[in-house]
């Protein structure tokens, strides 16, 4: 599957890293995973056999429908057996392996000075007291909890605790607008709502009770409010010396409705029973936006979700029980959800919980913490190695990175050029880097190298995890072999996969199932190399139509940041009157390089020279910034309607910084007059 005469240059395995590998070479991986997709069954059980089940699965391990013409859609793992993924990943930990002295987190607030340890311990004491807490507030199994929380402790336990008590949890990303949180909740029809009084994002402090309080009201103008009562942490942050509110902040308080956490949870026991789930029970509801602008809520169960999170962790960061793990995402998304919280804990990790942002208050920030914690595997996103690498070698000089054993990027295709300097600087040429591809839908990596058995080829998620089975269709739904680009699909489920739309089974069916029966529709485009090697080339939606021929914007955007003046590149689609679609393309400056037609010419030479003359730009456009959602993403939507001189832009309130929008239109005149 894999050859060494490539052209690409391959990265191979480090000798030391593959002695005590779970996965330490490629024949191993081709046995595994000729074993996960021949026998499913056998396979999956034994993963099973690692957990806790209060009545084991009786019936076949995975059932499935994936062929809109033959019925309705489903997938079933484990159905017929109970479990609670709580008791697993915390329980299991203290009462069967005595890990409860382990640390399972340490908590990096905002600022340096704020800082936390918690054991395993001491996490399921405060998990049980939050369970008997959300249910003095009336809530039971099945109902839904809304979690608009800053990445503090209290997150993890609330999550926890919903778990623990069968109640479903739907967080909510604490930088959406009070419009996002009230659809949120309009939608999951949740009956509580727990929250902060406030957060420092950097410099600036947000009173996210005030939001909260700005969504409710916009639900019962909407609706009736489903909310009955609002469960109020005191950020650490705000609190004074004595542990009451600061005066830095006024909190809105409705006495009826909100309720202080510290009050109710200082009484709480700190014992609570689990409630045993049936293994197709939800366990949460994260909203991902949609092609249509609706959120989707992703829908995910208890026993397949608890079972691909704790695998995907254990082989493709190769954990073992003395690492220290960080991933630097938020726990709004997908990403923190398997990969800080239910992932880790299933494998008794310790695990780093960071509130912060990589360049404050300084721009050593992240290395800083690798040095104090000594971590050794380290997770993030190519958006944030972006920006660090615009400082340079210098502020990582500083600090000792010698523990860092693996590196992970998720949330996007990597560029080569920012790989390389993960590589080479950051991991200073012997640590692996996982180049992870999934989704909120996924559960968990489906495409992904394991760190002592795949070769790398950088910019590419390179091979399928256990279980899964990807093809790449063309525009008609035929199967491509061999070399080929196209629509990137998986023929059958893994545990790990959504089960629905929250309540909307036809969305479900017609987003993920109808353009090609038989498959599930990732939504992005792939090509696959002659060495079977995958390479994601983006949304299909952000698949360019020029002059019939089907391009990837990441392509271009690779080829781009390659150019020594450019930082960061964003390409989309303006309607052309001759081509159907040309290339519009936003690009970042270094500092102290400066925007020329000399440079613009350079720039189009270039894309002609490595894509061809059909990818050459027809606008090249000064973007000192790009806009980007609070976790890093760019907002392509936004891009497409500045390079179109679309001024109805509808909510930018998942902006980071709103007032990118304004500069990059001033500066369309000169691109695109």
């Amino acid at each position: 599957m894999v050859v060494s005469d490539s052209q690409d240059k391959m990265y191979y395995p480090p000798e030391d890293l593959r002695k005590d590998a779970h996965v330490p070479d490629s024949n191993s991986y081709l046995a595994l995973y000729k074993k996960s997709l021949e026998n499913p069954e056998a396979f999956w059980k034994e993963v099973a056999e690692e957990f806790f089940w209060k009545k084991p699965v009786t019936g076949p391990v995975q059932q499935y429908n994936f062929d809109v013409t033959k019925g309705s859609i489903y997938i079933k793992f484990m159905e017929g057996a109970k479990t609670n993924i709580c008791y697993n990943v915390v329980d299991r930990h203290v009462r069967e392996k005595n890990l409860g002295e382990k640390v399972a987190f340490y908590w990096e607030g905002n600022s340096p000075d704020h800082y936390m340890t918690i054991t395993y311990s001491q996490l399921l004491g405060q998990v049980c007291r939050c369970a008997n807490v959300l249910k003095q507030l009336g809530v039971k199994k099945g109902d839904r909890v809304s979690i608009y929380l800053p990445m503090i402790p209290e997150l993890v336990y609330t999550m926890l605790a919903c778990a623990r008590i069968g109640a479903v949890h739907s967080i909510v990303f604490a930088g959406f607008s009070s419009e996002s949180l009230c659809e949120r909740i309009i939608d999951a029809q949740s009956s509580v709502l727990v929250t902060a009084d406030g957060v420092y994002r950097g410099e600036k402090l947000i009173n996210l009770k005030q939001i909260v309080d700005e969504a409710l009201e916009k639900c019962k103008e909407k609706a009736s409010s489903s909310i009955n009562r609002c469960l109020v942490v005191k950020h650490h942050a705000l609190k004074t010396k004595s542990g009451a509110a600061s005066n830095k902040l006024q909190t809105p308080w409705d006495s009826e409705c909100d309720v202080w956490w510290d009050e109710v949870m200082r009484d709480s026991p700190e014992e609570c029973e689990p409630e045993w789930m049936d293994a197709e029970d939800p366990l949460f509801i994260l909203y991902t936006s949609g092609s249509t602008g609706k959120p989707k809520g992703v829908l995910h169960t208890v026993a397949g979700y608890l079972l691909y999170t704790s695998l995907t962790f254990k082989y493709v960061f190769d954990y073992h029980h003395d690492d220290v793990y960080w991933c630097t995402a938020d726990i709004g998304w997908i990403t923190g959800h398997s990969y800080i919280a239910y992932g880790p804990l299933a494998n008794g990790a310790t695990n780093i919980l960071f509130e912060g942002v990589p360049v404050h208050p300084h721009v050593g920030r992240f290395w800083e913490i690798i040095e104090k914690y000594k971590v050794t595997k380290f997770y993030t996103a190519p958006t944030a190695i972006r920006l660090l690498m615009k400082y340079g070698r210098e502020p990582l000089q500083k600090y000792n990175l010698s523990s860092l054993r693996i590196l992970g990027t998720v949330g996007e295709p990597i560029n080569p050029e920012a790989w390389q300097w993960y590589h080479e600087v950051v991991g200073q040429g012997r640590c692996p880097v996982v180049d992870t591809f999934w989704q909120t839908e996924t559960g968990g990596h489906v495409l992904t190298p394991l760190p002592a058995a795949t070769p790398l080829k950088p910019g590419s998620a390179t091979l399928p995890f256990f279980g899964v089975e990807p093809t790449i269709l063309n525009e008609h739904g035929e199967e491509l072999e061999g070399e080929a680009e196209g629509y990137l699909c998986f023929r059958r489920p893994w545990p790990g996969i959504m089960r629905t739309v929250y309540r909307n089974q036809e969305r479900f069916e017609n987003t993920y199932f109808k353009k090609f029966p038989g498959f599930y529709i990732t939504g992005d485009g792939c090509r696959r190399d002659k060495d079977g090697y995958y390479w994601i080339t983006g949304r299909i939606d952000d698949m360019l139509n020029v002059s019939g021929h089907l391009m990837s914007t990441a392509e271009v955007e690779a080829v781009l940041t390659e150019h020594p003046a450019v930082a960061e590149a964003a390409v989309v689609s303006r309607p052309h009157k001759v081509k159907g679609e040309c290339l519009y393309c936003f690009v970042t400056l270094k500092d102290s390089r400066e925007f020329t037609h000399t440079l613009v010419e350079e720039l189009k030479k270039l894309v002609r020279e490595k894509i061809g003359p059909i990818a050459t730009p027809d606008f090249i456009q000064n973007a000192p910034a790009l806009p980007k959602t609070r976790s890093g993403k760019i907002m392509r939507r936004i891009l497409r309607q500045i390079a179109r001189n679309e001024k109805d832009l509808g909510d930018l309130s998942t902006l980071a910084d709103p007032k990118v929008v304004e500069v990059l239109f001033s500066q369309r005149f000169e691109a695109a007059a």
